[in-house]
């Protein structure tokens, strides 16, 4: 039996709001007419996959673009909650510019670092690794040899795409994820995994 697990890992589609920089985090917020578009879009392009497994963050912007994406494989998505965007807390729905005019102290604090700051009623990136990693390595077990997709968010698939390649969080942002974009990881039965494809 081959042992090699292929993760399509994709960032969900465009957002309401995207012109300036925010964080969205755990809100709600709609995707544009482009955002369901980019869905169409990587349909198509996966369309010659072998995806027998579909999971996806529990919040709208994710959960639309695994049905789009899902129908033509016949399968149900599975909606894990811990497979959301990090919680930035009190910051949430608020632009960068807003941010940094009203806590400009914080905002440097967690540029400083990233990696353990928490915002106010929020998470900082080892929090979010502890919630989700997890769950990626129970799916990666769980479909051992098949092909997988996983519909996600910017933050949580650079913690997925580190952790593949046994990089630190604080190089968070030195990979890219744009909105709609394809990443492929798989994973062997040793234990490795190698990034096939960053922000396709």
């Amino acid at each position: 039996m081959n042992s090699t697990t292929r993760l399509y890992l994709i960032r969900h589609g465009q957002v309401e709001g995207h012109e300036e920089r925010r964080y969205n985090g755990h809100a709600d917020v709609a995707l544009t007419d482009l955002g369901v578009e980019q869905y169409h879009q990587l349909k198509d392009r996966l369309a010659d996959s072998h995806i027998s497994a579909c999971y996806s963050s529990d919040l709208t912007r994710c959960r639309i673009g695994a049905g789009i994406i899902c129908e033509q494989f016949r399968i149900e998505p599975v909606y894990r909650s811990e497979l959301r965007e990090l919680n930035i807390g009190i910051w949430e729905g608020l632009t960068w510019q807003e941010i940094q005019s009203r806590w400009p102290e914080e905002w440097q604090a967690r540029l400083g670092d990233l990696v353990n700051y928490r915002v106010t009623e929020g998470e900082n990136l080892l929090d979010v690794e502890k919630r989700m990693m997890p769950v990626v390595h129970e799916i990666i077990e769980r479909h051992r040899g098949q092909d997988i997709l996983l519909v996600g968010h910017g933050g949580v698939n650079r913690i997925i795409l580190l952790n593949a390649i046994g990089a630190p969080l604080a190089r968070m942002f030195n990979i890219e994820q744009n909105y709609g974009c394809l990443n492929i990881i798989e994973y062997y039965g040793d234990g490795r995994a190698t990034v096939k494809l960053l922000n396709g």
